[in-house]
C-alpha cells in the first residue's frame, strides 16, 4: 500500500463548534425592536451631526438590525462609518433621555419647515393623528411611531455595529431621488453581536456565489442579462440528479409527465387572474402591432405553469374514473424581479418549478393533500433538510387581493388545518401569505445559520377551477367541479440548489455530488489502471474521473479536497497488483486498500440509499 499525505476534511461537522447562542429576531423581541429603533435614531443624529447637509428620510428596524436613509451630497465612505460609530458612542455616553411627544399636525408641520426637512414634510402628509414625536435629549428629533428605550443608557455601546452603505430610491421608486442607506445591527449584549458577527463571517464561507464558482456549477453573464444563470456541465449534472431523483418518487406515486410552452396568449393569464393580479411582475408583452398592443392582445413569457395544466386537463371531458389525476413538469418560468432583488440563485428572473397539478374529487381532496405531504417529507428526508416547520398560508380576509367565496376560502383553509393536525405537525399560522386563488401549507427550512427559508408548498384551490370551468363526469352521471392541489416540494430549483450549496458549504452529499469519486495515480505509469477502473465505475452510472494532471500525489489530494470530492481512490503499485483501491472519504476519512469490486458495490449501495460511502 503506498504512503499518503493525510486528509485534511473541510467538512463544518469535523470543526468544533461553538457554544449555541441564540439570536432573535426583532419580530420575536420587543426589546430588540427598541433598542434597534432607537439606534438607527441615535445614528441619524450622528450623521446629521458629522454631515450637516444630510437629509433624514426613514429609518425602521428590520430582523437583523436597522437601517435608515438619508439624501447626502456626499457619498458615504467606510472611513465615515467609522466616524458615525464613534459619535454615536458619544451620544449613547450622554444618557440622553428618549421623549415621547404628541403634536398636532400643524405644530408637526411648522417644526419641519424650520428645519428644512422635505422628506420629513411628506412622511407627514401619509400620517394619521395623533402625529408623534420622539427627542434625543434636546438636540435632536424625528417623527415616529416607536418603540423605544427611555434613556441611550440602556444601549450597549459595544452591542452595536455599522455595517454597510448601499443605494436606495426614496419610496422604491427608480423616478425619484436616490438615497444613502446606512444598515446596522443592534444587540442586547456583546456577547450576540459577536455571535452573529460569526455567523455572518459563515455566511460568507458558504455564500452559494462564491462556492458556485469555485466549484464550476453556474455563471452569470453580462452579455444574458442579470437574474439568469447559466448551469455548466457539472452544475448541469446537479440539476439533473435532483430531477431525476424527483421524476421517480413521483413515478412510484401516480404522476403523469407533461411538457408545456415557455409563452402564451395574454388571454389565458387573463382568465387565471395572474394578469390583473401580477402583470407588473411579468415580463413585458409580446404583440404583434400597435393596435394589439392597445387592446392587450399578444404573448407573454410565462410567469405559471397551473393555467397550461388546466388546459391539458380540460382538452376532453374527464370521468371520476380519471380522478385523481396527477399532471407534473419541471417547468421554467418568468418574474421580471427588479435588478436591486435579484440574489445569485435564491431570486432569479427564470427558474424551473417541480410543478404538479392535481385534479380531484372533493371527496379525494383530504387523502391526496395528505400524500403529498408524504412526499415533500420523503423529499426533505434524502436531502437531508431536518429542521423545518410548517406555515399555514391563509389569506387576510381584510385584503382585497383574493379572489373566490369566503365558503370557499374556508373549505380551502379546513382542509389545509386538518392535514397538519392528523399528521401532528408544528405548524404557525401566516395571515396574508395566501396566493390570490388560494391557501398554502409552506414548509418553512431553517438552515445551519439559522435563516430561513420556503422550499416545498401545497395549495388547495376551488377558484381556477370555477374560473376554467372545469368539469369531470360523476358517478351519477351529473357534472361536478374538481378541485385542483398546485404543489412543489422543491419550490425553484434555483432557489432550492443555491441552498442546499450553503446549507452544506458545497459538501454534498454522495448521491447528490457532480463527481462522486476521483482516482488518482501516485505515478503516470499507473494511469492505464486508474482509467479503466474509471470507464467500470461509469457504465455502473458511477460518476467518477481520473486525475491524469500529472501532479505530484500530494497535490492531487488537495485538489479533490478543494472541489469537495466525497470519495478519493489512490492507486499505486500494491493496489495495481492486487486489483485494489485505497479509498479515503471526506465522511469517513481513510478506509484503506479494497477490492475494486468492493468499492463498486458500496459505492452503488450508497448512492441508492442516499447514504455516505
Amino acid at each position: 500500500m503506498v504512503n499518503q499525505p493525510s486528509i485534511n476534511s473541510e467538512s463544518p461537522d469535523s470543526q468544533e463548534k461553538p457554544a449555541k447562542i441564540h439570536l432573535p429576531r426583532t419580530s420575536e423581541s420587543e426589546t430588540l425592536k427598541k433598542i434597534r429603533h432607537t439606534t438607527s435614531h441615535v445614528m441619524a443624529m450622528a450623521v446629521q451631526k458629522l454631515f450637516p447637509k444630510a437629509q433624514v428620510t426613514i429609518g425602521p428596524w428590520i430582523e437583523n438590525g436597522f437601517y435608515y436613509d438619508f439624501d447626502s451630497p456626499e457619498p458615504f465612505t467606510e472611513k465615515d462609518l467609522k466616524a458615525i460609530k464613534k459619535e454615536m458612542i458619544k451620544i449613547v455616553n450622554r444618557k440622553l433621555p428618549v421623549i415621547r411627544e404628541e403634536v398636532s399636525r400643524e405644530e408637526a408641520e411648522r417644526r419641519i419647515k424650520a428645519i428644512n426637512e422635505p422628506y420629513k414634510l411628506e412622511i407627514l402628509e401619509g400620517l394619521e393623528e395623533p402625529i408623534t414625536i420622539y427627542h434625543l435629549g434636546e438636540q435632536w428629533w424625528d417623527l415616529c411611531a416607536g418603540p423605544h428605550v427611555e434613556n441611550t443608557a440602556e444601549l450597549n455601546p459595544n452591542a452595536f455595529e455599522l455595517e454597510t452603505v448601499a443605494g436606495a430610491y426614496w419610496r422604491g421608486d427608480a423616478t425619484k431621488a436616490q438615497l444613502q442607506r446606512i444598515y446596522g445591527t443592534a444587540w442586547e449584549n456583546p456577547e450576540q453581536l459577536e455571535e452573529y458577527k460569526r455567523r455572518k463571517e459563515e455566511a460568507l464561507r458558504r455564500d452559494h456565489r462564491k462556492l458556485g464558482k469555485e466549484l464550476g456549477l453556474f455563471i452569470f453573464a453580462d452579455d444574458v442579462g442579470p437574474g439568469l444563470p447559466l448551469w455548466t456541465p457539472k452544475g448541469t449534472v446537479l440539476r439533473s440528479t435532483l430531477e431525476d431523483f424527483l421524476k421517480q418518487e413521483q413515478i412510484k406515486r401516480g404522476y403523469l409527465p407533461v411538457v408545456t410552452p415557455h409563452i402564451a396568449r395574454v388571454d389565458l393569464f387573463k382568465t387565471s387572474g395572474h394578469w390583473q393580479k401580477y402583470k407588473e411582475d411579468m415580463f413585458p408583452m409580446m404583440a404583434e402591432d400597435e393596435q394589439a398592443k392597445a387592446v392587450e392582445q399578444g404573448f407573454v413569457l410565462k410567469p405559471m405553469n397551473c393555467p397550461f395544466h388546466i388546459q391539458i386537463y380540460k382538452s376532453e371531458l374527464r370521468s371520476y374514473r380519471e380522478l385523481p389525476m396527477r399532471l407534473a413538469e419541471f417547468g421554467t418560468v418568468y418574474r421580471y424581479e427588479q435588478s436591486g432583488e435579484l440574489g445569485g440563485l435564491t431570486r432569479v428572473r427564470g427558474f424551473t418549478v417541480d410543478d404538479s397539478h392535481l385534479f380531484v374529487t372533493p371527496e379525494q381532496l383530504d387523502g391526496e393533500f395528505l400524500n403529498v405531504v408524504d412526499l415533500i417529507l420523503s423529499v426533505f428526508k434524502s436531502l437531508q433538510l431536518k429542521n423545518f416547520k410548517a406555515r399555514l398560508s391563509f389569506r387576510d380576509p381584510e385584503s382585497d387581493k383574493y379572489i373566490g367565496s369566503d365558503d370557499v376560502w374556508e373549505k380551502s383553509q379546513g382542509a389545509i388545518r386538518r392535514a397538519v393536525e392528523t399528521l401532528g405537525m408544528n405548524y404557525f399560522e401566516g395571515i396574508g401569505e395566501a396566493a390570490f386563488y388560494g391557501p398554502k401549507l409552506d414548509f418553512i427550512f431553517q438552515d445551519a445559520l439559522d435563516r430561513e427559508w420556503q422550499l416545498g408548498t401545497v395549495q388547495v384551490d376551488y377558484n381556477l377551477p370555477e374560473r376554467f370551468e372545469l368539469e369531470y363526469v360523476a358517478e351519477d352521471g351529473s357534472r361536478k367541479r374538481p378541485v385542483m392541489i398546485h404543489r412543489a416540494p422543491f419550490g425553484s430549483l434555483e432557489r432550492l440548489i443555491g441552498i442546499l450549496i450553503e446549507e452544506y458549504a458545497g459538501d454534498f452529499p454522495l448521491w447528490l455530488a457532480p463527481i462522486q469519486i476521483r482516482v488518482l495515480s501516485v505515478k503516470d505509469e499507473f494511469l492505464p489502471y486508474i482509467q479503466n477502473v474509471v470507464k467500470e465505475l461509469q457504465v455502473l452510472g458511477i460518476r467518477a474521473e481520473a486525475d491524469t494532471s500529472g501532479e505530484r500525489l500530494g497535490k492531487q489530494i488537495r485538489n479533490a479536497e478543494t472541489q469537495k470530492i466525497p470519495v478519493m481512490a489512490i492507486v499505486g503499485e500494491k493496489e495495481v497488483e492486487s486489483n485494489s483501491l485505497n479509498i479515503r472519504t471526506r465522511a469517513s476519512g481513510e478506509l484503506g486498500a479494497l477490492p475494486v469490486a468492493e468499492v463498486i458495490e458500496r459505492m452503488k449501495q450508497a448512492i441508492e440509499n442516499y447514504s455516505d460511502f
